[in-house]
């Protein structure tokens, strides 16, 4: 049987935003915020190069790197995980998503190290406006994070549930849209931090 021009697209075929609506607005907002956050720090950056090189050259790539795959490996496993619902396989999303946090807590760990390592080294909030920029930015970004890691363990706790069904997918995909947030404003700050020069 042929659908004709005229004919509404059938449901298995339509394209659609995962996710509920209201995640998109929340994350178009966000977004929106550390975008100016972004273009001031880009702004008082041109006013002060030789201070913003030498204070990024007191940053280790080498951990920005570290987390950058950290957060990407668990946005790939946040991934597989929605695919494992969607496929009716509640346990296997489950343990995607506890793999997950596990990156975002070695992230976590990861980033206390380092704050721990710059203020150690008489690198704290207040040594200038580069570090002021680092400590606020990234602090921001952690308790995004947190917010995540708590989003993903509610997911695993609905999964959990027996009345688990096709209605909870998006829920599950507002979730996991959240966390790809979360990636994303990394790999914009580690850009922006470490690698701008």
């Amino acid at each position: 049987m042929s659908v004709s021009v005229h004919d509404p697209v059938p449901p298995a075929t339509r394209r659609r935003i995962p996710g509920e609506a209201g995640i998109w607005v929340f994350i178009l907002g966000d977004l929106a915020i550390f975008a100016l956050f972004f273009a001031t720090f880009v702004v008082d950056r041109s006013k002060q190069p030789d201070l913003f090189n030498a204070s990024r050259a007191e940053l280790h790539i080498s951990w920005g790197a570290v987390n950058t795959l950290l957060l990407l490996t668990a946005s790939l496993f946040v991934a597989w995980a929605v695919h494992a619902a969607r496929d009716g396989l509640p346990a296997v999303a489950s343990r995607f998503l506890l793999w997950a946090m596990g990156c975002g807590g070695l992230f976590g760990i990861n980033k206390v190290i380092e704050y721990t390592d710059k203020i150690s080294s008489g690198h704290g909030p207040d040594t200038n406006i580069f570090f002021t920029y680092y400590f606020c930015f990234t602090g921001l970004h952690a308790l995004h994070l947190i917010i995540g890691l708590c989003v993903l363990a509610r997911m695993r706790w609905l999964l959990a549930q027996p009345d688990f069904g096709p209605d909870d997918i998006g829920t599950l995909e507002s979730a996991a849209t959240y966390w790809h947030l979360v990636d994303l404003l990394w790999i914009a700050l580690f850009a922006l931090l470490y690698l701008m020069t």
